[in-house]
C-alpha cells in the first residue's frame, strides 16, 4: 500500500518518456524499466514499486506481471497495438487497458510509403550495386506506381493516410476493413479475395488477432498477383515468414518491406536477413520525433483518465 506521503508509481517499460508526458504525470513517481526489459525485470520492479499504472513501450504484459502488481489499475500502451497486453487477464483482474490510438498514424503511414517506394524503385539494391562498382542503367527497370492498384488491409487512421498519398500518385486504391462502413472518396471497399487478386501493392494496417494470425500464408501468397509488392508496418504475426521467404525467392513476391516480425527483436541469424529483395527495419515505423511526443502524451492522458475513473467508482 502507498503511504500518505508517497506518490503512486507509474512503471514505464522503457528507459525514457517524452518530457511532455512526464509533465502530465507530475503527481506520480515514474519508474523506468530500462532499454530492453525482460519479463523478469518487469515482475521484479512491479513487486518492488507496486505501480498503479504500467505504460507499455517495449515487451509484453502478461498475467504474471499483473499478479506482481497488486495496486495496478491501468495498462496504457505507448501507441495503438494492444496485442502485447493479455487483455483477457486484465479484464479478469479489473485492470483497464488503454491505447494511444492514432498518436503515431502519420509516422507509420510515412514509413509504409518509404517501404513501398523503396521496393518499387529497388532503392537498397541499387545502392548496394553502386557501392560495389556496378552501373545498371541499361538493365534495370523499376516499377511505376502510376495507374497501379494499392490494396490496403485495414482502413483506420494509418490506412486512410496511406490511401490519401496513393491518390497523389494516381494509383487505384482498394481496401478491406470489416469495421469500416464508408471508405474515403476514391477508395473502393472490397473483399479480401478481391484485394488479393487485384492489388499490385498490398500494405497491411490491421491489428493482430487470433483470427488473422498468419493471414498471409503460403496459400494467400500463391493467390496474390505475380510480382506483387508486400509491405507490413502492422504486426509481424500477420505473415508466415518462412512462406514469404520462399515467395520472395520464386519471384511471386517481387519485393517486401517489413517493419514488424513474428519474434522481436529479430533473431540473428534469420532467414529474412539473407534475402536480397526484402527491406527490413526494426519496428520503428511509429517512432518519429513527433510521434514520440504524441504517443507519450496519449499514454499519460490515458493513465490519468483511467485512475480518475477508478476513483469515481469508489465514491
Amino acid at each position: 500500500m502507498q503511504t500518505a506521503n508517497q506518490k503512486p508509481v507509474v512503471l514505464v517499460t522503457a528507459a525514457d518518456l517524452a518530457p511532455q508526458a512526464l509533465a502530465l504525470l507530475d503527481r506520480f513517481e515514474v519508474v523506468f524499466a530500462g532499454k530492453q526489459p525482460t519479463e523478469d525485470d518487469i515482475v521484479t520492479l512491479c513487486a518492488q514499486y507496486k505501480p498503479v499504472a504500467i505504460i507499455v513501450r517495449y515487451g509484453k504484459v502478461n498475467a504474471r506481471i499483473m499478479d506482481a502488481s497488486e495496486n495496478l489499475r491501468v495498462i496504457s500502451k505507448h501507441g495503438s497495438g494492444i496485442d502485447v497486453i493479455d487483455q483477457d487477464a486484465a479484464a479478469q483482474r479489473g485492470i483497464a487497458v488503454r491505447a494511444a490510438a492514432g498518436a503515431n498514424a502519420a509516422a507509420v503511414a510515412e514509413h509504409a510509403w518509404a517501404l513501398i517506394l523503396a521496393c518499387a524503385k529497388s532503392v537498397t539494391q541499387l545502392d548496394g550495386r553502386m557501392r560495389a562498382g556496378h552501373w545498371d542503367k541499361s538493365t534495370h527497370k523499376s516499377v511505376e506506381l502510376n495507374g497501379r492498384t494499392l490494396g490496403l488491409v485495414g482502413l483506420g487512421a494509418i490506412g486512410r493516410r496511406v490511401a490519401a498519398a496513393a491518390q497523389a500518385f494516381d494509383m487505384q486504391v482498394i481496401a478491406f476493413d470489416p469495421y469500416t462502413k464508408e471508405a474515403l472518396a476514391g477508395v473502393k471497399l472490397v473483399t479480401l479475395d478481391e484485394l488479393y487478386a487485384s492489388a499490385d501493392v498490398v500494405s497491411l494496417h490491421c491489428p493482430l488477432t487470433a483470427e488473422n494470425r498468419q493471414m498471409i500464408d503460403r496459400e494467400t501468397l500463391a493467390r496474390l498477383k505475380p510480382g506483387v509488392i508486400l509491405v507490413n508496418t502492422a504486426r509481424g504475426g500477420l505473415i508466415d515468414e518462412p512462406a514469404l521467404v520462399d515467395a520472395l525467392a520464386s519471384g511471386q513476391v517481387r519485393a517486401a518491406g517489413l517493419d514488424s516480425f513474428d519474434v522481436e527483436p529479430m533473431a540473428h541469424p534469420h532467414p529474412l536477413q539473407r534475402v536480397t529483395n526484402v527491406i527490413l527495419s526494426p519496428h520503428i515505423g511509429g517512432v518519429s520525433d513527433a510521434a514520440y511526443v504524441n504517443m507519450g502524451k496519449g499514454a499519460a492522458a490515458n493513465v490519468l483518465a483511467a485512475i480518475e475513473e477508478h476513483a469515481q467508482r469508489l465514491v
